[in-house]
């Protein structure tokens, strides 16, 4: 029985055209639980989307799904968390980001969310 890994996503977005719409369909379908962050109202795949605020302790994976130009103002948000693991998804590649996760021994990946879990490497 694999692990269920309680997943973070920065970005969530109503709009079924999104990567991150898809992306908590799918983790919720494979059984992970989801805590949806984004500026639109709405709910996804039964969770609503928070602002960021409340600090989670209990997160495995934050996923991103915001540009680098918007990432700044959730780097104390993304630290205070502390998740197990920070993933890049494709356009989300942020050096800065990365120093600061590796100063407060983060690991993270550049990859898709969609790709790790319709391969069952998530």
């Amino acid at each position: 029985m694999k692990r269920m890994k309680k997943t973070l996503i920065i970005g969530a977005s109503p709009d079924p055209n999104r990567y991150a719409y898809k992306a908590a369909h799918m983790l919720t379908s494979k059984g992970h639980q989801i805590v949806n962050i984004g500026i639109k109202n709405g709910a996804v795949a039964g969770a609503e989307i928070e602002k960021p605020g409340a600090i989670y302790h209990d997160i495995d994976t934050i996923t991103l799904y915001i540009g680098p130009a918007t990432q700044p103002q959730y780097f104390d948000y993304i630290v205070a968390t502390k998740p197990k693991r920070v993933i890049f998804n494709p356009g989300t590649e942020n050096e800065a980001l990365e120093e600061l996760l590796e100063q407060h021994q983060i690991k993270y990946t550049e990859a898709c969310t969609l790709v790790l879990l319709s391969t069952g490497q998530y």
